[in-house]
């Protein structure tokens, strides 16, 4: 047997292949690989020369890959794959611990990021990196550990932990409730008050079939046809309860979410725990196999099953009013929240 032909292939040839015949273009593989286009070229040539056989058809304008370098790329993909995966765990493993949690803007501005540094405290040598956005993302991606999701209990990936059900309710803040009881602003006894405020909503025309908006509240707890006074719409849940905090209104709040709030007097239900209504959503935790594996993404997954269970015990579920025609119960639940269209979690 020739001796070249048992030569091991360069891997720097190899990632310049595989750039090359992703991208079949020189120069944005070149850009990819942070090298010069030309260096990209000699790599490339190199690797031709080794294997004795061409891996791209250049033409003028274009690039397409060849035959056998078809045949080389179904075996160079996935070993640069596992090596790259191996590479980043020895890195991490070498390196500070790091959690890596996704979640959606509100969940993380108003129940996770509260809470982060009770954790830290207990875990100084973990570092957390949250991130909030409306997309759902995979936990197949490497730099996702955990996912705190907001989703109908039947659509729920198999494995999650449940952390606590949703309710609604309606807040104003201290100030304003000492206004409204000082006679310096509108009276807000009975649901019909309502007529005479601001209610702030979230301005989302795909709301959970509209189980969750103002107007639903109202269809089921005021009068007919009370509307109120003005309405100050907003993109985000947590932009609600903050417009409620500065005295800008009515917000129908995420009870588990503003919890701590109420209970420090900093937001009011001034129709008290017995308007509050449940949904046919719930709040989950998912991770993967792997990062659960970790020891520093199970003390986390631990930690948040803990808080969520002070959670769950200062909420007292049961005494939850439901939105007519909403189920409560979990059986009910998987029966209703079927046909309802997956809200987007903000």
């Amino acid at each position: 047997m020739n001796k070249g032909s048992r030569r091991p292939l360069s891997l720097s040839n190899l990632r310049a292949f595989a750039a090359v015949a992703r991208t079949l273009n020189f120069g944005a593989a070149a850009a990819e690989l942070h090298v010069t286009q030309s260096a990209i070229s000699r790599q490339i040539k190199g690797l031709e020369d080794e294997l004795g056989a061409p891996l791209f058809l250049r033409g003028t304008r274009h690039v397409d890959i060849a035959p056998d370098g078809q045949v080389l790329l179904r075996a160079v993909e996935p070993l640069l794959g596992r090596l790259d995966a191996s590479v980043q765990q020895i890195r991490r493993s070498r390196s500070r611990q790091r959690v890596n949690v996704t979640t959606f803007a509100s969940f993380g501005s108003l129940w996770l990021l509260p809470r982060i540094e009770a954790f830290q405290r207990q875990f100084p040598d973990i570092d957390i990196r949250v991130s909030a956005q409306d997309e759902l993302a995979e936990l197949d991606d490497p730099e996702v550990d955990i996912a705190l999701r907001y989703q109908p209990e039947p659509r729920v990936t198999t494995g999650a932990t449940r952390l606590f059900d949703e309710m609604l309710s309606p807040v104003v803040s201290r100030d304003l409730w000492q206004k409204i009881r000082d006679g310096a602003a509108p009276p807000l006894a009975v649901p019909a008050d309502l007529a005479r405020h601001t209610l702030a909503e979230e301005d989302d025309d795909r709301s959970g079939g509209g189980t969750l908006t103002w107007q639903s509240w109202l269809d089921n707890h005021a009068p007919a046809g009370v509307q109120p006074r003005r309405w100050l719409y907003l993109t985000y849940t947590y932009q609600q309860v903050q417009a409620a905090l500065a005295g800008h209104g009515v917000a129908l709040a995420r009870v588990p979410l503003v919890l701590e709030a109420i209970q420090r007097g900093e937001l009011v239900e001034p129709f008290g725990a017995a308007r509050r209504v449940a949904s046919p959503f719930t709040y989950w935790m998912l991770t993967s196999a792997a990062s659960r594996a970790r020891p520093e993404v199970a003390r986390f997954c631990d930690w948040v099953d803990a808080e969520a269970a002070a959670t769950r015990a200062i909420l007292a579920e049961r005494d939850a009013v439901p939105v007519e025609g909403v189920a409560t119960t979990p059986a009910a639940k998987a029966a209703k929240a079927a046909p309802v269209r997956r809200r987007r979690a903000r």
